[in-house]
């Protein structure tokens, strides 16, 4: 069925105007130098999407399977339009790798589901130090657009687009 405009369906518009979001980030500290560097880099470009700073909140956990905890807590508080998860499991040689990144995982998507809250999972899970820091800007930065455009996309569903 076409719409007034002869379009065969109504699309919502992708919005990265961040400028009335506020985003919630949890980074793990246990690869601290990868997951520092991704929280920089997620800020910097949530700056560069209109987020202002005092909208962004960011707690730190000591691994990756702290994360879903605090952001279930984070997405209760109902004070958040999106949440970032920042981290990195590195695999080792032992089962504990797969353990760590599929449990991380299934929190965060729980988390989403049960709260209807956007995550952007930036959690990597990588077989050695140098894939790690490979991907620390770009994923980092697509976390950060996620975030944004999921949240306004969530709002405007919802009815709680700011015009």
């Amino acid at each position: 069925m076409a719409n007034k405009k002869g379009n065969l369906m109504n699309t919502i518009p992708r919005n990265l105007d961040g400028t009335h979001l506020r985003i919630g980030i949890v980074q793990a500290r246990f690869t601290n130098e990868v997951g520092s560097a991704m929280l920089e880099a997620a800020a910097a470009k949530l700056h560069e999407l209109g987020v202002k700073d005092e909208n962004i909140t960011a707690a730190t956990v000591p691994g990756a399977l702290e994360i879903p905890l605090v952001l279930q807590s984070m997405a209760g508080t109902q004070q958040f339009d999106a949440l970032i998860a920042i981290g990195c499991v590195i695999r080792g040689e032992t089962y504990h790798f797969e353990l760590v990144s599929n449990e991380s995982a299934s929190g965060i998507t729980r988390t989403v589901l049960d709260y209807s809250i956007p995550i952007a999972n930036a959690v990597l899970t990588t077989e050695n130090d140098e894939q790690a820091h490979a991907r620390i800007i770009e994923k980092a930065r697509e976390a950060a657009i996620a975030a944004v455009e999921c949240g306004n996309l969530v709002n405007l569903l919802l009815g709680e687009q700011d015009d």
